[in-house]
């Protein structure tokens, strides 16, 4: 029996096909080079997601018509072969119109996270294992090891480069399938160094920051386009029910916002929901927007034994509900309907509906899962 290579499989690394996600950035494409250099059978795939015209007029975003010119260029250098896929119809269909949808519902939805989970980790599996590959490698900062129960998800070494909070619809199967090979390092600069240990032209590309369709972070502009007539006008109601103002519609606020509200003249006011139906944006102290209980759908339970089998009161568990803050104590309690309520040790600010909440074990790095926030209080 052949011993395990690098990647976990029982062949010789000359004989083991990788398919690499290539986003045209230093992540991936480091990921790309290191097992091209180790002998991997290296097969680059880059996704055409979205218009290619409008891609090649935006900088900073993962997926535009210059990353996938510096894609093919590093493939071209460490000499392995390189398509490109054009998914722009499932993308359409997965991930902006739903994005669309809930905002306009006064939703604060994560598409990255729906991209992970219904593009590049279905559709691009799928032509991943019909390319041959033994498995598929991304760019990702996070970890997978062997357990006792199967492959585990674990946080990135870097807590400031963790990308768990985006990967938490991994599904088992999924996990058997994937590697990520950054997810050890200690810091970017790290991968930054070995993309210029392997001559890449992309070793100083900037980090793209934006969602790769939201040009500039302007959701707004983005919902306009997608949905016209969207951004219709209505009331800024203060919980007390006065009516503070008018507003261009509820598309241009975010749960949580202070600055831009055009009602001075009283104590600070926050956005503390958004409701689309009545067209009104609710306002009210910063007390208001403490939640500490809320429910959550469509969870994916990572954790052994089954989700529903759960001491008395619930998982105990950390949870994230924005990727920017680290996990907090909680309890999870499986209800009916595929549904989960989950109740936070101590109140937070700034919950909304459309946002992802991301199980952890109470100790070590293991992710367990999570769902997606419906409503709070």
């Amino acid at each position: 029996m052949n011993t395990l290579n690098s990647l976990g499989i029982a062949k010789p690394v000359s004989q083991t096909r990788v398919v690499v996600a290539m986003s045209g950035g230093v992540d991936s494409s480091v990921v790309a080079a290191q097992l091209a250099t180790e002998g991997y059978d290296v097969v680059g795939v880059t996704l055409q997601l979205y218009d290619h015209g409008a891609a090649l007029a935006k900088k900073g975003a993962c997926c535009a018509g210059r990353d996938i010119h510096d894609a093919r260029r590093v493939a071209e250098e460490m000499g392995f072969p390189h398509y490109v896929l054009d998914y722009e119809n499932i993308f359409q269909e997965t991930v902006i119109d739903e994005f669309a949808d809930a905002y306009l519902a006064g939703a604060t939805p994560v598409p990255c996270i729906r991209c992970n989970e219904r593009v590049k980790f279905v559709d691009l599996l799928a032509t991943a294992k019909d390319l041959g590959a033994d498995c598929m490698a991304t760019g990702h900062y996070i970890q997978r090891f062997d357990g006792d129960s199967g492959p585990e998800l674990h946080r990135a070494a870097d807590p400031d480069r963790d990308q768990s909070y985006f990967l938490f619809t991994t599904t088992p199967e999924q996990l058997d399938y994937l590697r990520f090979p950054l997810g050890h390092l200690k810091s970017k600069a790290e991968t930054r160094a070995l993309a210029r240990k392997f001559g890449l032209p992309v070793a100083d590309k900037p980090d793209s920051q934006d969602i790769c369709f939201v040009p500039n972070g302007s959701y707004a502009s983005v919902i306009e386009k997608l949905r016209p007539g969207a951004a219709e006008a209505g009331d800024i109601v203060h919980l007390d029910g006065e009516i503070l103002g008018r507003h261009k519609g509820v598309i241009h606020y975010t749960i949580g916002q202070r600055r831009g509200l055009g009602i001075g003249g009283r104590e600070p006011l926050y956005v503390v929901r958004l409701d689309a139906e009545s067209k009104q944006v609710i306002v009210g102290p910063r007390e208001a927007l403490k939640t500490k209980t809320f429910m959550i759908k469509e969870i994916n339970w990572l954790g052994h034994p089954d989700f529903t089998d759960a001491p008395a009161g619930g998982w105990p568990v950390l949870v994230k509900v924005r990727s920017t803050r680290p996990p907090e104590p909680a309890t999870v309690l499986p209800m009916a309907g595929g549904r989960a309520q989950v109740t936070l040790d101590k109140a937070e600010d700034g919950i909304s509906a459309g946002q992802a909440c991301v199980f952890y074990a109470p100790q070590g790095s293991r992710i367990l899962g999570g769902g997606w926030i419906t409503d709070t209080p």
